[in-house]
C-alpha cells in the first residue's frame, strides 16, 4: 500500500520489483530468501534464515545490501579494459543506490584501454585499479590477494581486423588469459565466474538465429581465439564444477567506444568531413546492441543466470553496413556520393549474424533503448566530446589505419 505521486509510486513499485527478482536467487546466492509482508498500513522486508527456520523482520537498508553477489566483488578485464561495456558496468555498480564490495580492476592499459572512460567513478573508494595482465598468473593472484568472490572477464583482443593483422595476440589473451583466470577460479573458491563473449563465435548464419545450444563456427582469428575461450570456460564447468557463465552479444555501440569500430570511426571520420570505408557492397548484417543494455545484460546474468549456461544478449534490430552508414551520413550531414568508399572486402567476411536472446529474456533481460534513439545519441556524443577522440586518432591508431584500408 503506497502513497505518493505517480512518479514516486511508479519508482517504488520498479524498486520492489526489483528486489523481489534478486530474492528468488538469494537461496542460492546467500543462504537465506528475502520477502515483503503488505498490509493495509504499508509493507516490511523479511529475511528467512536458514539455520533457525525462521521468518524476521529487517530493515530496508540491510534488505537492499542483501541482494548484492557475495563480498569481495572483482570485475576484471583488460586490453579493451577501460571500455564501453565495462565503464557501464562499473557506473551501475557504484553509481546505483544499492551497496556494492570494492571492485578490483586488472587491466593491461595497452592501445585501447582510456582511464578517462571511468573517470566519474576513479576518485570512488571501492574502486581499485591494478595494472597487470590476465595471462600473468602473478598478476591475477595480486588482484584477488585480499579476497573476490567473482570475476568478470572482459578482456579480449577484439578487433577482427586487427586479428588478420596479428592473430597471435588475440590467441594469448582470449585463450591463455581465460585459461589464467579459470585457474584462479579454482585455486580461490571463486562463487561466479563471467565470460564476456560474442556473438561472432557461431560463425556467419545465413538464415535463422543462432541459439546457445548451437555448435561454433567460428571463421576469423578472433572469433575463433573467442570461441577457445568460451570452450575452456565450459571445460571447467564439466570437469571440475567451476560455477561459471558465458554472455554472447551482438555488435556494442555507444558513447566513449575506440575509434576503430565501424559506428565511432564512421562517425569521426564525417565529421573531419572524410570518406569511410565500406567494406565490399556492405550487404553484411549485423544486430547492434546499446552499451547499456549490454552492460545491464552482463550483471543481470551474474546476477540471475543458472551457472554452466551461456546467455545470448542480442540487439534483435538487424541492418546491413550500408544501412548503418546511410544513417550516420544523415545524421552527420554528409552524402553517400561524397563520403563513402568502397574498398576490397575483409578477408573472410562473415555475411550475417544472428542470435536468438530468448533465454536471456526468460530470466528477465531485454534492451531498453531503441536503435534509432541510441545510434541518434551516439551521433551527439560523438560531435560535442572532440576533446575524448582526436587525440585518439593519432600515432598508433593512424599507422594502423593505413596499413588497413590504403591499398584497398
Amino acid at each position: 500500500n503506497l502513497t505518493g505521486s505517480d512518479h514516486e509510486l511508479q519508482t517504488e513499485s520498479e524498486r520492489l520489483a526489483a528486489l523481489m527478482n534478486y530474492a528468488r536467487d538469494a537461496a542460492e546466492m546467500q543462504t537465506r530468501e528475502l520477502g515483503l509482508a503488505c498490509s493495509a498500513q504499508g509493507y516490511e522486508f523479511l529475511a528467512f534464515d536458514a539455520r533457525t527456520g525462521q521468518w524476521g523482520s529487517i530493515q530496508e537498508d540491510d534488505a537492499l545490501r542483501a541482494r548484492k553477489l557475495p563480498a569481495g566483488l572483482l570485475i576484471h578485464l583488460t586490453v579493451e579494459a577501460h571500455d564501453i561495456v565495462f565503464a557501464q558496468v562499473a557506473a551501475r555498480l557504484h553509481l546505483d543506490d544499492m551497496q556494492v564490495d570494492p571492485t578490483r580492476v586488472l587491466d593491461a592499459m595497452t592501445y585501447a584501454a582510456n582511464p578517462e572512460n571511468v573517470r566519474d567513478i576513479a576518485g570512488d573508494t571501492r574502486y581499485r585499479f591494478v595494472r597487470g595482465d590476465i595471462c600473468d598468473a602473478a598478476a591475477v593472484r595480486e588482484a584477488i590477494a585480499d579476497g573476490a568472490s567473482v570475476i568478470v572477464n572482459f578482456a579480449a583482443e577484439t578487433h577482427v581486423d586487427r586479428s588478420i593483422l596479428d592473430p597471435e595476440q588475440f590467441l594469448r589473451t582470449d585463450i591463455l588469459g581465460t585459461h589464467v583466470l579459470l585457474e584462479a577460479v579454482r585455486e580461490r573458491g571463486i562463487v561466479r565466474y563471467l565470460q564476456v563473449s560474442t556473438d561472432e563465435v557461431y560463425g556467419d548464419v545465413s538464415d535463422g538465429e543462432s541459439l546457445e545450444s548451437d555448435t561454433i563456427k567460428p571463421r576469423s582469428p578472433y572469433s575463433a581465439s573467442k570461441a577457445g575461450g568460451d570452450l575452456q570456460v565450459l571445460a571447467y564447468a564439466a570437469t571440475f564444477g567451476a560455477p561459471v557463465l558465458i554472455t554472447r552479444g551482438s555488435n556494442t555501440y555507444g558513447p566513449h567506444q575506440y575509434p576503430e569500430k565501424l559506428i565511432p570511426l564512421f562517425i569521426t571520420n564525417l565529421i573531419d568531413d572524410q570518406p569511410v570505408p565500406v567494406y565490399g557492397d556492405g550487404l553484411q548484417i549485423r544486430e547492434w546492441l546499446h552499451v547499456e543494455d549490454h552492460a545491464r545484460g552482463i550483471m543481470h546474468v551474474l546476477e540471475h543466470g543458472q551457472t554452466g549456461h551461456v546467455y545470448n544478449l542480442g540487439g534483435g534490430n538487424p541492418y546491413t553496413n550500408i544501412e548503418i552508414t546511410r544513417r550516420l551520413i544523415d545524421g552527420c550531414g554528409r552524402s553517400m556520393k561524397t563520403h563513402v568508399r568502397h574498398v576490397a572486402d575483409r578477408e573472410g567476411h562473415d555475411r550475417r549474424y544472428a542470435v536468438s536472446s530468448a533465454k536471456a529474456h526468460a530470466i528477465g533481460w531485454t534492451p531498453r533503448i531503441a536503435f534509432e534513439d541510441g545510434l541518434r545519441a551516439t551521433v551527439d556524443w560523438y560531435q560535442q566530446n572532440e576533446a575524448w577522440w582526436r587525440p585518439l586518432k593519432s600515432g598508433e591508431f593512424l599507422d594502423y589505419y593505413k596499413r588497413q584500408y590504403a591499398h584497398r
